[in-house]
């Protein structure tokens, strides 16, 4: 299980490096005197045509409702697995996680709110609240062991449950009018999905076909099309086909009678790997090497000229750099205070303001929510404060941590 983990923060880590140069290559494109390129690109329409039946959008938009779901798919399978088998499951670890993703939900929530109550931006309250797992364990991996070991469990399970309310903040309050049709559609073909589960079908097709069907219903119902993913997430079996492997064979084994004893070998094992297992490890590197720089290259460009600093900018500047790391201090610390939850062994509080800064790098979650909470002008007012958010709770976080007393790392 720790060689899991540690394999997962290595590919988080080297796709949260490759989305910073993904983002960087865009930023520089919209502002370079080439920028009608990039922005032509943005607007390429993409059509699915099956039969009759035509599906039509931009590139922009492919990627944001589409590959993205993609992305919240593995969100879901990863806060799933956390929940049944991993730091989630023991109750004290999961309060600490709880207790610090609502404070840094909860705080930038309210410093962007008391900026824009009323206005133009006040929709965006959303934005801040997000934290990018990726991005964050990218400059923990970068901080090599200079970092305690538990700051980094903390930090990913506070990310992971991070991306639980971000969804949930997705589905409630960002949502155009509902399709009621097309919404009992969706709960057809999910109630599919949940039978496959209790007949015990591992095989990943079926719900792969049904995830599909899902998407385009949830699209259509007016619900974000990227909760369809974490929907399908949770219905994706957990447990294993078999719970023991065959007995290795003899050293001197050779020839046929030893590649027939690895082939059972290698079977047995895939039998023995349950199906979200299968798909959380299949999507992995496409998510963190494919699909998140891909929709950091699509989001990230804003052409700087003409684009104000106003209240939305500074909201959520602030909501990320300052609300985050105080929200996720104060809740934590009364969690611990009251003995609901405990810190990991060799974590102090400096440690976990460190942690908490760097879970104030909002990037493609806060970059997703503006996409939905406005128009193109507070848009880019937005994604100038997220960016520029995102490089300062990077480089306030690393010094924090830097900082950690040495018996604590």
């Amino acid at each position: 299980m720790r060689r899991l983990f540690e394999q997962f923060l290595e590919s988080e880590a080297r796709g949260g490096l490759l989305l910073f140069l993904a983002a960087l290559v865009a930023f520089i494109w919209s502002n370079a005197p080439g920028a009608a390129a990039y922005f032509a690109l943005r607007e390429v329409p993409i059509a699915v045509r099956l039969g009759g039946f035509v599906l039509e959008k931009d590139l922009l938009h492919f990627v944001n409702d589409f590959l993205m779901a993609v992305f919240f798919l593995l969100v879901g399978l990863e806060l799933k697995r956390e929940l049944l088998s991993g730091e989630l499951r023991e109750p004290r670890r999961a309060a600490l996680a709880v207790a610090a993703a609502l404070g840094g939900m909860l705080v930038p929530a309210l410093i962007y709110t008391g900026l824009n109550a009323g206005g133009p931006g006040a929709a965006g309250w959303g934005v801040p609240m997000a934290t990018d797992i990726a991005f964050a364990l990218g400059v923990l991996a970068l901080l090599g062991r200079r970092v305690p070991a538990g700051i980094k469990v903390f930090l990913t399970a506070l990310a992971i449950v991070d991306d639980l309310g971000a969804v949930l903040v997705i589905a409630l309050f960002y949502t155009a009018g509902l399709q009621p049709v097309a919404l009992l559609a969706a709960a057809g073909v999910y109630l599919g999905l949940l039978l496959l589960g209790r007949l015990g079908v591992r095989n990943l097709v079926p719900y792969l076909g049904l995830g599909l069907l899902l998407w385009y219903f949830v699209y259509a119902s007016g619900i974000h099309a990227t909760v369809a993913g974490v929907w399908l997430a949770f219905a994706i079996p957990l447990a294993t086909g078999r719970k023991t492997l065959p007995r290795p064979q003899p050293a001197d084994a050779h020839g046929e009678e030893a590649e027939a004893a690895l082939e059972r070998l290698e079977a047995e094992a895939a039998l023995a790997q349950s199906p979200l297992h299968r798909l959380e490890h299949a999507l992995h590197p496409w998510v963190a090497y494919g699909i998140l720089p891909v929709f950091a290259f699509m989001n990230a460009g804003v052409a700087l000229s003409g684009t104000g600093l106003g209240p939305v900018a500074l909201g959520a500047f602030l909501g990320l750099v300052l609300g985050k790391p105080l929200g996720i201090l104060l809740f934590a610390y009364g969690a611990v205070r009251a003995g609901l939850a405990r810190l990991p062994a060799g974590v102090g509080w400096r440690a976990v303001l460190g942690a908490g800064t760097l879970a104030g790098i909002g990037f493609t979650m806060a970059l997703f929510i503006a996409g939905l909470a406005f128009g193109p002008q507070l848009l880019d007012q937005a994604k100038v404060g997220v960016l520029a958010a995102s490089l300062a709770a990077a480089a306030l976080g690393s010094l924090f941590l830097l900082q950690n007393p040495a018996r604590e790392r």
